[in-house]
């Protein structure tokens, strides 16, 4: 647990910028190591004699600078360097192969799983009919632990007619009925991110993330995946391996 012992106010600058300052130092100078937990606002007020008001706006400054985090229902924690992950373009990978081929454990947080009539968004994008029945996955990925993109996927129930029978790898899932993915179309864009995305990514509002929409087809042309993620862009690079011409 992070120590608050040595820390003293004076009348030089407001509290709640010393309190940051001592925590930054503190961090900075190896004295706590990433991971380590910081207690409560409460805890902190009550140890230092001060207001949990200036306990969160120091806090606040420190998830601002990068050197906390903030995880939603477990605390806040010195922050490490992420461990970024490079996927190349030249491949179709699904997240769970890609991860286990580095080493790290993926892992899945499931929003919804579910079965319905196509809108007509998912129609357009599938090339379906309107009212025709797609299984609808939404999930938050994680690599060792660490919660790396949010996924949204789309499939015909022809293909997937119960969207519980995925486990971890959606991919997988397919394969498992005989339909394998041969070809994928990816289109990325820079954002930034806030709200509940933020929230479940554990990152700031405005934070950059990577916005991706893909659709996977079969040998036949038959478009068998739409979907959209939002990718943290702190963690993740994609890399193209390019050629000259002969």
């Amino acid at each position: 647990m992070f120590s608050f012992e040595g820390f003293r106010l004076n009348r030089s600058s407001p509290a709640y910028f010393q309190l940051k300052n001592w925590i930054s130092q503190a961090i900075r100078s190896g004295k706590s190591h990433p991971g380590m937990t910081l207690p409560s606002e409460r805890e902190i007020a009550e140890e230092l004699d001060i207001s949990r008001v200036t306990v969160r706006k120091a806090l606040d400054g420190l998830v601002a600078d990068g050197l906390v985090v903030r995880r939603h229902g477990s605390g806040t924690f010195v922050a490490g360097p992420p461990q970024r992950v490079a996927q190349s373009l030249s491949r179709l990978y699904s997240f769970s192969e890609d991860m286990r081929a580095r080493g790290r454990e993926p892992g899945t947080a499931w929003i919804y799983r579910e079965s319905g009539p196509a809108d007509a968004e998912e129609a357009r994008r599938l090339r379906i009919a309107p009212g025709d029945p797609v299984a609808r996955l939404h999930r938050l990925r994680f690599a060792d632990g660490e919660p790396i993109a949010l996924e949204w996927t789309v499939s015909p129930s022809r293909f997937l007619p119960d969207p519980q029978a995925v486990g971890v790898s959606f991919y997988e899932a397919l394969r498992a009925r005989g339909h394998s993915p041969v070809r994928a179309f990816q289109n990325i864009t820079a954002v930034t991110i806030g709200g509940e995305w933020a929230r479940l990514l554990e990152v700031e509002d405005g934070h950059a993330a990577l916005d991706i929409h893909r659709v996977a087809e079969l040998g036949d042309g038959t478009l068998v995946e739409w979907s959209h993620s939002i990718f943290r862009g702190d963690a993740y690079d994609f890399v193209v391996d390019l050629s000259f011409p002969d």
